[in-house]
């Protein structure tokens, strides 16, 4: 159980993602809407029937919404999503992905709905920008939560003024470590035949330009094994294995849920990761929490985790030769290692805990709950230069 903090009345929030293929950010709406409902507030999640986060919520006994849109304008779960607000007398609705922060907007707009909307990004914004796009995503919500600073710079750059967006960062729960198996990393050491002096490097991401790292290999003056969790080998990938002149050994291991991923981590001696996506990396997180070395590039989310050459290493993108010096200088420095890991495990317990993420949520949700000066609806109007269009966003 969280602790709970002392609070004058309960929230009533309801989070609706329509995704549940990023099992990243599936635990994460997970994690919040459990921590929150734990300490005291009325926590509704919506999201699609059969997906991991209804198991989740299932499991953890929290209210759950059957919800699958077939669109961003779908008029059906719009009318869901007035019933569940004015059944359940909703303050926040938290949207997490592209249908459903449109039809959380389109919602209130239409049936003029009493409550406070607030989209959550998880990774870099890609799309946003524009008029029509910067009505819904701006006008049509009171706030935007950034799960990193590199998202809000993203967010910024698309047309969102700095003050719509606020950073909170997404936190680890130490509960979640309690399923990681002795017996289990015994297991996986013997499948990949691990001896005490392989050099082994992993990544547990779905395919976040894996390449970079094996391509890094060609220049390694030693042998490694390579294992990647998340994706499974496809022709770009064979075809770079197939030019090493060094014996490295890549393994693919394709889905593997959550709970055992973790085993993965404590197999590694160095975890890299190639994205320039990530909003915040959970899976980068828990490499630092479990005091396994980290190399990720010098993008976005990955530097509000990593301070290079304080608790990791950074490397330019595409840059796949400074990348394998990178790998060679903490593989030969063990010091070196060791001093990375206890920074990096000390800057997650003190910066990025689920309960600090708990706090910063449950005062930014009562902070918005009782800001003046905004209306519960406001009617919508297109902008100036719009009308007598017909552009879509």
């Amino acid at each position: 159980m969280f602790p709970c903090t002392t609070v004058n009345s309960s929230l009533r929030i309801l989070f609706l993602t329509q995704e549940d293929f990023l099992a990243g950010s599936t635990y994460s709406v997970f994690f919040l809407a459990r921590g929150l409902s734990q300490r005291g507030h009325k926590v509704y999640v919506a999201a699609r029937k059969d997906s991991l986060l209804n198991r989740l919520c299932d499991e953890a006994g929290l209210r759950f919404f059957s919800f699958e849109p077939k669109s961003r304008f779908d008029l059906r779960s719009m009318r869901q999503i007035r019933k569940w607000v004015s059944s359940t007398d909703i303050d926040i609705i938290n949207s997490q992905s592209s249908k459903d922060r449109y039809l959380s907007v389109f919602s209130r707009w239409i049936f003029n709905l009493p409550v406070k909307v607030v989209h959550t990004r998880r990774q870099l914004s890609m799309s946003i920008g524009g008029p029509l796009q910067n009505l819904v995503y701006v006008n049509g919500t009171h706030k935007i939560i950034a799960v990193g600073n590199g998202v809000k710079q993203s967010l910024k750059k698309g047309g969102v003024p700095d003050h719509h967006v606020k950073v909170i960062y997404n936190g680890t729960p130490e509960s979640k470590y309690q399923n990681i198996s002795i017996e289990k990393i015994n297991q996986l050491k013997a499948k990949f035949d691990i001896k005490e002096d392989d050099l082994v490097i992993g990544c547990i991401s779905r395919r976040k330009q894996q390449e970079q790292l094996l391509q890094s290999l060609n220049y390694l003056n030693r042998p490694a094994k390579v294992i990647l969790v998340g994706i499974e080998q496809d022709d770009q990938l064979k075809s770079i294995i197939q030019e090493y002149t060094i014996p490295h050994q890549v393994y693919f291991e394709g889905h593997v849920p959550s709970e055992q991923a973790l085993n993965y981590i404590l197999l590694f001696r160095i975890y890299v990761l190639c994205s320039v996506t990530e909003g915040l990396s959970q899976s980068l997180l828990e490499a630092m929490y479990l005091k396994v070395p980290v190399i990720a590039t010098n993008a976005s989310g990955n530097n509000d985790l990593i301070d290079d050459g304080v608790n990791g290493l950074l490397f330019e993108n595409n840059d796949v030769k400074q990348l394998a010096k990178k790998i060679e200088r903490l593989e030969r420095d063990e010091v070196l290692r060791m001093a990375f890991t206890e920074q990096a495990h000390r800057k997650v317990l003190n910066q990025f805990t689920i309960e600090a993420t708990l706090g910063h949520y449950e005062r930014f949700f009562y902070d918005l709950k009782q800001e003046e000066g905004i209306s519960p609806y406001r009617p919508f109007s297109w902008p100036q230069s719009l009308k007598g269009t017909t552009q879509s966003g």
